[in-house]
């Protein structure tokens, strides 16, 4: 792609860095934002530079907060003997849309992979089981995605939850092997948190 000019094509290069942004999105992207006030423009960039220099995790459940701790963790209204283990922040968007669920969370920050060099280590493990020496759990839901990685961290988290006195459940396999959870439509997903089964039943 040639450009007649450096400024636009190191712009182009940056946003072609965006996951799912190829390099004639990433043009038309940068043509939109020069044709943009001055103000608007400035307004954009604040909100990056907002979101890198103030974003916090919440300190109890590690999802992307504005506070110490997330407006979930904090909330009264919550079932907080419940705690639903999912990947990411995504996957906890994902879940609160469907309406069906009214626990809290526990985001691992990612999946075992050897692959890519994911360990246990890697994840918010640890502080899971922290969670779980207070004795106020009495449920795991173990959401995680339907693929190698999430099968592989799901039978991992077991082993290390077993000895707990809590439920371990898992969400009901409506969804298609290879499914990740945050492009899973809002009914499907729904009902597979409504409906989840005890892990012991998948492995037994």
């Amino acid at each position: 792609m040639h450009f007649s000019s450096r400024l636009l094509e190191q712009a182009v290069e940056e946003f072609g860095r965006l996951p799912g942004i190829g390099k004639k999105t990433a043009l038309r992207l940068v043509l939109h934002l020069l044709k943009q006030s001055n103000s608007d423009v400035n307004r954009f960039t604040h909100s990056i530079d907002q979101l890198k220099e103030q974003i916090r995790y919440c300190k109890t459940c590690f999802n992307i907060s504005d506070h110490e701790v997330c407006e979930i963790c904090s909330s009264v209204k919550r079932d907080h003997e419940t705690i639903c283990v999912v990947e990411d922040t995504r996957d906890v968007m994902a879940i609160e849309n469907t309406n069906q669920y009214q626990g809290v969370y526990h985001v691992l920050g990612g999946l075992i992979s050897p692959m890519d060099g994911v360990g246990p280590s890697d994840l918010k493990i640890e502080a899971l089981m922290e969670r779980l020496k207070k004795g106020e759990v009495q449920e795991i839901i173990l959401a995680l995605s339907a693929t190698m990685e999430g099968d592989t961290t799901i039978f991992y988290l077991y082993r290390k939850l077993k000895d707990f006195d809590v439920q371990i459940s898992t969400i009901a396999r409506g969804i298609a092997f290879g499914g990740e959870l945050e492009y899973v439509d809002e009914i499907t997903l729904g009902r597979s948190i409504a409906t989840r089964v005890p892990y012991e039943r998948n492995i037994g």
